[in-house]
């Protein structure tokens, strides 16, 4: 979520106005509410600064802090315990203050303490379990000490006043130093503005009735009004309603009337039972303004991806599907009718796996149940699917689950794209790789995999030989004729070769002037019979020379090997070089049996 643009202001009248804002309400509530003569039951001053350092800059903190300090000490010397008190009552108001500003801004990333319920709960107990606890005990030691007032009442009387006065006060504030107020203003309709407006009007007659004129005590009377109007005008309407209580609701306990008169205890108390009242009143209504706004921002959220969500289904190249849980297609794109060559409503209700060729089902279906299984990953799939002219083309499938709120998926969404020309290219690039560029026999890893498989066929009863040559004396000729030359020998000498060979067979070039021959289905006396057919077609000089027609007789020394399926291909390709090895030993052009 976007953060919250925080305030900031170079002027130097910044802090003196923040300082006397403080002051004047700091000093009426020292005024209107020390009815023991101790601290005071009602306290919003701190609100006001809570709101100040959660709106601002850290930069502006300094100032606002030292402003706000000077305007405490004041109102507490003139009109509150007096000069002894000033400096310790303005350091534990300042102490509260951060404490809470500290918190939400290390938990409150957004900086948006209203509007959601995650925030407000986190500025409720830096406000209530921390702050107030140590501020309190600060407080009520200092109050003690200067004032008849005990220890146990003092605290009392600090922690319900500061707690109270925060919570029903420092939202409010926050929401109008952010902003909120104007941008609601510049951004809602006139239709609504009337009816929050004919809303609150209601509701202030309904709250005069409450503490004005009813005989019976209908405190219970301003909840439902309150949500109402939490929930039909959103957070600037809960907070409107609250001012409206608490204005006419602390006038009438202030001189004595509404429910609250008939209350034991002194007015201090009553005050504070009018407090506790309205601060349950205020987060019941700012909760649920929280709540709702919440769900607002999820709506434009949805509403936005469906649109991006429908204007990439309807464009893309790419087949786009919803699937059910069991598979059954309830959403197929445009772009179905051109990929699949069947009209997106005729696959609606279908079983995706209809699409798919029966020998790659299988793989499809496990992979929709690990969609299903993992909701947050996505899962890609390549299978062949039938088209309507019935041929087969390769597809490649993303998919990934969408889940309700409870993260239980309902559904998959997968993205369909024509792989075909991609298999092509792939399966084209492998043949190239698989062919050795100079001669046309199989590359080193080719040949290989071919060895290797054949080894496990070896495995299973079937005779297979390898055998491994070499060109005599290549070297030589690379050396007189040049690698241009040399590169024609090795081109003739495998087309010299071919023809001697079974189509089951393989020949593939290890590296230089190194070759392997796969002997399938043959013993070691047939084995030796192609080698010496092989060596005869090698009688006949092969042409080195452009222009002169120079040419040049090759042999090649031999080394046969029975693939054992219980070995290994790099025990089989030691023991064929080992019998290479005694052939070039033993006058070279001739072949030599592995041990």
């Amino acid at each position: 979520m976007q953060r919250v643009a925080l305030r900031h202001s170079s002027s130097i009248l910044a802090p003196v106005i923040t300082g006397s804002v403080y002051f004047v309400v700091a000093t009426l509530a020292l005024l209107l509410s020390r009815f023991e003569g101790g601290l005071a039951f009602i306290w919003g001053a701190n609100a006001f600064l809570m709101a100040e350092l959660l709106t601002s800059r850290t930069r502006y903190w300094p100032r606002a802090i030292i402003a706000c300090a000077i305007a405490s000490a004041m109102a507490t010397a003139l009109f509150g315990m007096g000069p002894l008190a000033a400096i310790p009552m303005a350091a534990i108001n300042i102490v509260e203050s951060l404490i809470v500003a500290i918190i939400c801004r290390r938990f409150v990333p957004d900086r948006r303490i209203i509007g959601a319920i995650r925030p407000l709960i986190i500025f409720i107990i830096a406000l209530c379990g921390v702050a107030n606890v140590i501020a309190g005990a600060m407080a009520a030691s200092v109050a003690a000490f200067l004032t008849p007032v005990p220890f146990g009442a003092s605290w009392l009387q600090w922690y319900s006043g500061h707690v109270l006065g925060g919570l029903t006060f420092a939202p409010i504030l926050i929401l109008f130093l952010q902003g909120e107020c104007g941008r609601w203003w510049r951004d809602t309709p006139v239709r609504a503005k009337v009816e929050m407006v004919v809303l609150l009007a209601l509701f202030a007659l309904a709250i005069v009735h409450i503490f004005f004129w009813a005989r019976y005590p209908l405190l219970f009377a301003s909840l439902l009004p309150l949500v109402l109007i939490a929930f039909r005008t959103g957070q600037m309407g809960a907070a409107a309603s609250i001012i409206i209580l608490a204005v006419i609701g602390g006038v009438a306990t202030m001189h004595g009337v509404g429910p609250m008169t008939m209350l034991p205890g002194s007015t201090g108390m009553r005050v504070q039972y009018f407090q506790f009242y309205l601060a349950l009143s205020f987060l019941m209504s700012m909760l649920v303004a929280a709540e709702l706004n919440s769900r607002r921002r999820l709506f434009l959220m949805l509403q936005d991806s469906e649109a991006r969500y429908r204007a990439i289904a309807e464009h893309s190249g790419d087949v786009v599907l919803n699937i059910g849980v069991d598979g059954i297609i309830h959403y197929a794109s445009p772009s179905a009718a051109e990929q699949i060559g069947c009209a997106p409503e005729l696959l609606i209700g279908q079983s995706a796996a209809n699409l798919v060729d029966p020998q790659d089902r299988a793989i499809v279906i496990a992979t929709h149940r690990r969609v299903l299984a993992y909701p947050g990953v996505s899962q890609t799939v390549e299978f062949r699917s039938l088209v309507s002219d019935g041929e087969l083309q390769w597809c490649e499938m993303v998919s990934r689950a969408v889940v309700d709120e409870r993260g239980v998926p309902v559904g998959v969404v997968s993205m369909i794209r024509d792989m075909s020309r991609h298999k092509a290219r792939q399966q084209a690039l492998q043949q190239v790789a698989a062919r050795d560029s100079l001669t046309g026999a199989d590359s080193r890893r080719a040949f290989l995999d071919k060895l290797e498989a054949e080894i496990l066929r070896a495995r299973q009863g079937a005779r297979s030989c390898l055998l491994l040559i070499d060109i005599d004396h290549f070297k030589a000729v690379n050396d007189r004729y040049g690698h241009g030359a040399g590169d024609r020998v090795l081109s003739a000498f495998v087309e010299r070769l071919r023809p001697g060979l079974r189509t089951i067979d393989s020949i593939g070039r290890l590296g230089g002037e190194e070759f392997a021959i796969l002997l399938t289905d043959s013993d070691i006396d047939r084995a030796s019979m192609i080698c010496e057919r092989l060596r005869a077609r090698m009688v006949d000089p092969i042409p080195v020379g452009e222009a002169d027609g120079e040419a040049i007789s090759v042999t090649f020394s031999a080394g046969l090997v029975k693939l054992d399926g219980e070995s290994t291909r790099s025990a089989m390709l030691e023991a064929a070089d080992k019998a290479l090895y005694r052939a070039k030993h033993s006058g070279r052009n001739c072949l030599r049996l592995a041990a």
